[in-house]
């Protein structure tokens, strides 16, 4: 019962954030149901290896993989499907204890929590470049493999 509402909350999650944002109606499932596959790569792998920042940037690189996918099939912009389906591997909790350790001059937790912060942030930015990076070299590679077939 604990996956099935993990998965729930990541899919109402980026739904929400796919209204916040203004995304077209007919992006707003398809950006949830990218949201909950990229989630449910995070949370998998992070139950596994116990490394949330392995998790984020395998999450992140599905969300993006995902993001460019459905951006060709329904011709739309990929940022339409990634923005709002990178939203719940966003570190929030993260950044809250991070500053709250702060408050309480609390430094050392405060620098464990924003240090994790902060490897995180940067996989799942690294995710989405290495996503966006594959699928640029995917598309490069059968341009030019359709133009030697035409010479």
């Amino acid at each position: 019962m604990f996956y099935v509402q993990q998965l729930l909350y990541a899919f109402l999650a980026t739904i929400g954030f796919a209204v916040i944002f203004n995304s077209p109606k007919d992006t707003i499932i398809k950006s949830g149901i990218i949201g909950t596959i990229g989630w449910l790569v995070y949370f998998l792998t992070q139950k596994f290896t116990g490394s949330s920042i392995l998790g984020s940037f395998l999450g992140a690189s599905t969300v993006g993989l995902l993001g460019e996918t459905f951006a060709k099939i329904f011709k739309k912009p990929s940022t339409t499907f990634t923005i709002p389906g990178i939203i719940p591997l966003v570190p929030g909790a993260g950044i809250y204890y991070t500053m709250l350790k702060l408050t309480e001059k609390e430094l050392l937790k405060a620098a464990d929590f924003g240090s994790q912060t902060i490897f995180v942030s940067v996989a799942l930015a690294s995710g989405i470049v290495v996503s966006s990076s594959v699928n640029r070299a995917i598309m490069k590679y059968k341009e030019d493999k359709s133009i030697k077939n035409i010479q």
